[in-house]
């Protein structure tokens, strides 16, 4: 018979699992019907599971889509910090940064829709989220070294707010894909080919390195 050690690390598990399944489930859903639209039934018949136990583990559906941001939050940041940017010279660092922003922004299309449904309700999920700041900061402060290194080695500018220039970066990538099929109506134009995708990525580069260089 397995021993009371045994019997709790697999209730971790299973609990691990079921809020695992529950969070994937959730940002679907979220994602495709935004916070007002999202339902718990719905959510549950995804993950498979009873609501109740959406319930037990999350409390209620505000709750939960504040939990999925923080999720969608840190995934981005834990990508983020795998990029070692500090190890790198400073432009091809940077580069990389512009280069991983709009890649994952294309990937992660639901990470967009989940901002988009935050911003509608001003924010608040994010300003209750205990940890919302010091999942952010990191790479706020990564990105202040980079500046710091390219700005004593000479190759950038000097003064570069790490904070507006990445939300610049993010902007970049956030507004055309956000409003890629208002914009290709509006001028006439396919912004998703994979050859406009391409040359929106270089662009992207371009603009920030010759904001950055001296």
């Amino acid at each position: 018979m397995p021993n009371p050690t045994q019997k709790t690390e697999a209730n971790q598990r299973n609990a691990a699992r079921s809020t695992d399944y529950i969070l994937q489930s959730a940002t679907a859903e979220f994602a495709e019907y935004g916070l007002g639209g999202a339902r718990v039934d719905r959510i549950a018949e995804r993950a498979g599971l009873n609501k109740r136990l959406i319930y037990y583990y999350f409390g209620d559906k505000e709750q939960l889509f504040q939990s999925v941001l923080e999720n969608a939050y840190s995934n981005i940041r834990q990508q983020e910090q795998r990029l070692n940017l500090i190890r790198l010279a400073p432009r091809e660092a940077l580069t990389k940064l512009v280069e991983f922003t709009w890649d994952y922004y294309q990937k992660h299309p639901e990470f967009l829709t989940l901002l988009n449904s935050a911003n509608l309700h001003k924010g608040r999920h994010l300003t209750q989220a205990k940890r919302m700041q010091l999942v952010n900061s990191p790479v706020i402060e990564t990105l202040k070294t980079v500046l710091t290194q390219g700005e004593l080695s000479g190759e950038f500018r000097e003064s570069i707010d790490p904070l507006q220039l990445y939300i610049s970066i993010a902007g970049l990538a956030y507004f055309y894909l956000s409003n890629s099929f208002t914009l290709s109506a509006a001028f006439g134009v396919q912004l998703l080919t994979p050859a406009r995708k391409n040359a929106r990525r270089a662009h992207m580069v371009e603009m920030v390195l010759a904001f950055v260089l001296r």
